[in-house]
């Protein structure tokens, strides 16, 4: 299967470790941190994946898959006092390699009928 899956944080965070230092600007307008906590969790699992600038692709079995996810949300969770997930899966029984198939296809496709 491949998930694809985008994870923030929202509102203070429990850990004041992770809280903004006194005085500096806000930074409510980026999650970049948090989002690399996720990120460093997806590549450390050694499991096939892809990070773009909205969502990050996993692919392996199931139980894997969605064990990497809730550790990746769980390390997101200690940017903020709630966390935000958004989940699409492709599941597939039997398929593996496709998070790079898929696109090899796709391109494949669109060279052989360039647009007009």
């Amino acid at each position: 299967m491949i998930v694809a899956f985008s994870v923030s944080p929202s509102g203070t965070p429990h850990d004041a470790a992770r809280a903004p230092e006194a005085g500096s600007p806000p930074s409510s307008d980026s999650v970049h941190e948090s989002v690399a906590a996720a990120v460093r969790v997806v590549r450390e699992s050694g499991l096939p994946n892809h990070t773009s600038s909205m969502f990050t692709e996993i692919e392996g079995e199931w139980d894997e898959v969605m064990d990497v996810v809730k550790r990746a949300t769980e390390a997101v969770g200690r940017y903020g006092s709630r966390v935000s997930l958004v989940l699409k899966a492709d599941i597939r029984p039997g398929h593996t390699g496709e998070i790079t198939g898929k696109v090899a296809r796709l391109e494949e496709a669109i060279a052989r009928h360039p647009a007009q």
